[in-house]
């Protein structure tokens, strides 16, 4: 379907074909229409699907169609990073180019001169105002920001920003809105946690559900089975190999990260790192030496593997298995994009196995397990099936009244009223109404 089939205004399509839009992603295609609508749209796709637009482009149409009046803000854009916020900013700047509409990014990690002119562009209004929870809330906490003209509520990373504490401070927000807004909601996942939001601020919501795809042919994964002590090795010895620039290196922690890039460093690799404790200034300085080249190695937590466009991607490694399988396809993603060959290697250890046993079943197909260098020494046998389950059957052999003793062999049980630990000493019983209480019914 092509973009000029839907009922956008001029501006917004003049501007499409400036950047040479004309079809529809899938899920473009499914929210639009429902947007200009006017439902709420809760919308389930990952990313790199053109979200995005799918929210971005009917919004600005229709806030096109009535011009702005006073100082209100009329839609509000929520994200769960400061990365995200700027990069949205940025796409609206490209959709909206005929448009008078104006946007104004509100994130934190700056300095207070900075917070002071997002406080000022908060009372003088904008028509559509992206930004992450925390910072909005602060903003708002200082008063004097009208959001009485809100007429649109958007979550994009829903999912993730529910993962990072911010259920709250959402719900905080939203409750300052007015009630007969349109509120849309995007997400990557649908977990129960996400139902109960939307249950909670939607109104009988239209459902946008486009299937997670599987990784393209483009990248060539693999894994690694080993044990936790072996990893670092084993990474120096891809960078060693030739694998040491545009590399995105996933760990399952901020802490993970902090420790694994300052190794790296001592061994004399260029890496950078990203996590949530960083500030806006560090983050982009470590955004920009990678994407420029000046380092070749990012260590990230997955606050990269979604939502932020990095190209030219050679391999991702995750360190560790990630927790759900679609974070693994969010993950991998980053490489093998534009069409262009990448590489993703996944490092197995003993206690993640099973977690990876569940992503080889997601995706259909078990992943190829490199073999690891006799220099490392031994490797745990890769059984990602769990124990209790192979094991099953076991307990079903014993006899009723039987049990078995440390030897392994069947014992009967004490005769009734026989305390095991002193066989002479009598268990007590008691009436049931004395156990249990009075008997209601007497």
């Amino acid at each position: 379907m092509k973009f000029e089939e839907f009922d956008l205004n001029d501006d917004i399509l003049d501007a499409l074909d400036e950047m040479n839009f004309t079809d529809c992603t899938p899920i473009q295609e499914g929210a639009i229409g429902q947007i200009l609508d006017g439902h709420d749209v809760i919308a389930v796709a990952q990313t790199g699907t053109g979200k995005t637009a799918a929210y971005l482009l009917p919004v600005l149409s229709l806030l096109g169609d009535i011009p702005r009046r006073g100082d209100g803000i009329r839609c509000i854009v929520m994200v769960p990073t400061h990365e995200l916020a700027k990069q949205i900013d940025g796409r609206l700047a490209g959709f909206s180019y005929y448009t008078d509409i104006s946007s104004l990014a509100i994130h934190g990690g700056s300095d207070g001169i900075e917070f002071a002119r997002q406080q000022k562009g908060l009372r003088m209004g904008a028509d559509i105002v992206t930004a992450t929870p925390g910072r909005l809330l602060a903003h708002l906490k200082m008063g004097k920001i009208n959001l009485h003209d809100v007429q649109f509520f958007i979550l994009d990373e829903a999912d993730r920003m529910l993962d990072m504490g911010f259920f709250e401070d959402i719900m905080q927000i939203e409750r300052r809105l007015p009630k007969d807004r349109q509120t849309l909601l995007f997400s990557a996942t649908m977990p129960s946690k996400i139902q109960q939001l939307a249950s909670s601020i939607l109104d009988n919501p239209v459902e946008v559900k486009i299937a997670v795809s599987r990784p393209t042919d483009k990248i060539s994964q693999s894994a690694v089975v080993c044990y936790e002590r072996q990893k670092f090795d084993i990474l120096e010895r891809y960078f060693k190999d030739g694998y040491n620039n545009r590399v995105i290196v996933f760990a399952s922690s901020k802490l993970k990260v902090k420790e694994l890039s300052r190794q790296l460093r001592q061994h004399g690799w260029k890496a950078g790192e990203m996590h949530s404790d960083l500030d806006q200034q560090q983050r982009e300085d470590a955004m920009f030496k990678f994407t420029s080249g000046k380092i070749g190695i990012l260590i990230a937590t997955d606050i990269v593997a979604r939502g932020i466009d990095i190209d030219d991607i050679t391999m991702v490694v995750n360190y560790d298995v990630p927790r759900e399988s679609e974070d693994y396809i969010h993950r991998i993603g980053r490489t093998a994009r534009a069409n262009a060959d990448g590489k993703a290697v996944t490092f197995i250890s003993e206690t993640d196995q099973i977690r990876f046993g569940r992503i080889e079943k997601f995706l259909g197909y078990e992943v190829t397990k490199e073999p690891v260098p006799e220099e490392f020494g031994e490797v745990p046998p890769y059984r990602p099936i769990p124990r209790n389950s192979r094991n099953r059957r076991k307990s079903s052999s014993r006899t009723p009244g039987t049990q078995k003793n440390a030897t392994g062999h069947h014992k009967n049980k004490l005769p009734d009223g026989q305390n095991e630990k002193n066989p002479n000493r009598k268990k007590r019983y008691y009436p049931r109404n004395k156990r249990n209480g009075p008997n209601v019914n007497s």
